[in-house]
């Protein structure tokens, strides 16, 4: 009986995870498909380039909310109705499962043809209940990252690879083995989630998190005229030159007074 209602918990908490809030709030409330825009990803970061950084910020908190709430509810509800359930191994192994069904859910949403976003918002709900003091730790590294490159892709890299660094460091590595596997399973998927980033950073096309203005133009100063250049003599007048000013010129006085001699 408990296997099949661990079945159907986890199943929903795949539905769960697959709802697209970043895509709801998109058509609801700014009237835009985020499918067909910005980055054509249903995430946070998309959400603020198209809508604004509130409904960002508002996608942000839903979807990680798609993590937080079935592993909260697993380590700290279902155990009080059912506490049978986990009498085994208590329920570190099972939150674990319920966490990779929410970002699974994420990744391949049911309601989008099993596409979806980069399950970045639902990893930090998950490790917020999970392991709150790492999740800081990583968040920090995540935002001075963001804030020195300016690419949110980059940062969340950073967070999801800092985990199991951390856990290792803090001697989890062997007393809680279940979330070890968790966050480096994490890992892998939010790196194959991040493929095309990571691409694109090391082609040096990613877009930052904020728009950059145009570059400062700067009018390039003109080249150091060299000696020879400022001594070089003036040009002389051409050959036609010479010969339109011999043509034209007035004969002189003395021819002039001869002329008008022979006229009287």
């Amino acid at each position: 009986m408990y296997l099949l209602l661990k079945i159907l918990w986890l199943a929903l908490t795949y539905v769960l995870g697959s709802i697209p809030f970043g895509l709801v709030l998109g058509r609801v409330f700014c009237k835009i498909d985020i499918r067909k825009a910005g980055s054509g990803n249903v995430g946070a970061t998309n959400v603020s380039r198209l809508c604004g950084t509130g409904w960002g910020v508002l996608t942000l908190l839903l979807d990680a909310a798609k993590g937080a709430a079935p592993v909260a509810a697993v380590l700290y509800v279902l155990p009080h109705y059912w506490p049978e359930m986990f009498a085994a191994k208590g329920p570190a192994g099972f939150a674990g499962l319920t966490a990779l069904a929410a970002i699974l859910g994420h990744l391949y949403s049911v309601f989008l043809k099993f596409k979806g976003g980069k399950a970045v918002a639902t990893t930090v709900g998950v490790y917020l209940v999970l392991l709150p003091v790492h999740l800081i730790i990583s968040a920090v590294l995540c935002i001075v990252v963001i804030k020195r490159w300016g690419y949110v892709s980059l940062g969340s890299i950073t967070l999801v690879a800092a985990m199991p660094v951390l856990l290792i460091f803090s001697g989890m590595f062997t007393r809680n083995f279940e979330y070890m596997l968790l966050s480096v399973c994490i890992l892998v998927l939010v790196l194959y989630s991040h493929r095309g980033n990571l691409g694109r950073l090391m082609a040096g096309e990613e877009k930052p998190w904020q728009k950059r203005g145009p570059a400062e133009e700067t009018i390039p100063a003109p080249a150091a005229s060299t000696l020879q250049d400022a001594v070089k003599p003036a040009p002389q007048p051409s050959d036609a030159a010479e010969n339109f000013s011999s043509a034209n010129a007035c004969p002189p006085i003395e021819d002039q007074t001869r002329q008008g001699l022979k006229g009287i």
